[in-house]
């Protein structure tokens, strides 16, 4: 299991041993062992995956640099050709350096901007680190564009959920849009889940600003840490009210987490990770509440425990979907 706190052995210490992994994968002659070891230290720690996908966002951030600089980089000296590994390590230290150079980690603007699309599958998650040292964990069936522009950067959440650990630049605000708001913040912690019927904020840490689709300037919700809001198809905003955010983002450990949860939320919830939906149609059933916790991974556990602790059962229909009915 990855452990969530902060790493005891220290940040340059998880930097140093992440460059040294990089730069050994890139070589051809790598076992199958030290694959493996590689593995072991990446799930070790949340922050030796973090320091890892950074660094090979920089890596792929090399495209900002004019190919001439790069070659000239790349090329060996005869005298030093049994140096090769030192010297892709010293190409990845020189992007590095560029970055820093470019603002990709102190937020001053870069000429090329930045643009990608990320997208998950049915029960698939994602981890992204974006170029300003940024992070996005992506949630199933999720998609999202990136766009990283000279004034503001912005994030067009198109479905799904979407957790983010915003780099603090205050010249550049970090935009996350969706079809009935948007959410605006320097730098922050917090999820964003957009539905057809609403947009739901959930702040873990910091101040974000959240407005309706059509709203003025002036017109915002805000939130602070452990506050949340939800803006409907409409894109009115609904006023600050608590929230639990480890609960709201456990799914980033595939876990799904109830807490006096209606029938109607579980099966609305569950859906998300199964190829057809989970139904209720019975208004009875559908209030009735649960607390427990589940894996995301394994929704059809779910469904096999439901009936053991409320009074239901889950019927199969023709048309592959599944519904809660009464017992």
């Amino acid at each position: 299991m990855t452990d969530t706190r902060d790493c005891a052995c220290g940040p340059s210490t998880v930097r140093d041993d992440a460059a040294r992994w990089f730069v050994r994968l890139q070589e051809p002659d790598v076992s199958a062992l030290e694959r493996q070891r590689f593995e072991a230290w990446l799930n070790e720690h949340a922050q030796h995956r973090d320091e890892f996908q950074l660094l090979q966002g920089l890596w792929t951030a090399a495209d900002l640099l004019p190919v001439p600089r790069l070659k000239a980089l790349a090329e060996t000296p005869p005298s030093r050709r049994a140096r090769r590994p030192l010297l892709r390590y010293a190409v990845a230290a020189s992007v590095l350096a560029v970055a820093l150079g470019l603002g990709l980690f102190s937020g001053l603007h870069h000429p090329g901007g930045y643009s990608a699309e990320f997208v998950t599958a049915l029960g698939e998650r994602k981890h992204v680190a974006l170029p300003d040292g940024s992070l996005i964990d992506l949630n199933s069936r999720s998609r999202l564009q990136v766009r990283y522009e000279q004034d503001r950067r912005l994030i067009e959440l198109r479905e799904g959920e979407a957790m983010f650990s915003v780099e603090h630049d205050a010249s550049r605000p970090f935009v996350v849009q969706t079809e009935s708001g948007k959410v605006t913040v320097t730098g922050t912690r917090f999820d964003v889940r957009s539905d057809p019927a609403q947009t739901r904020v959930a702040v873990e840490q910091g101040t974000v600003k959240v407005q309706g689709r059509d709203a003025p300037s002036d017109q915002f919700i805000s939130l602070t840490a452990g506050l949340g809001t939800h803006v409907d198809a409409h894109g009115k905003v609904a006023p600050a009210y608590a929230v639990n955010p480890a609960q709201l983002t456990a799914w980033r450990n595939g876990k799904l987490v109830f807490d006096n949860a209606s029938l109607s939320e579980v099966a609305a919830e569950v859906s998300r990770y199964r190829q057809h939906p989970l139904t209720v149609t019975d208004p009875a059933v559908a209030s009735l509440r649960l607390t427990s916790v589940f894996n995301a991974d394994n929704t059809d556990a779910l469904l096999k425990a439901l009936p053991s602790i409320l009074p239901v059962a889950v019927r199969s229909l023709a048309d592959g979907r599944q519904e809660i009915i009464a017992k």
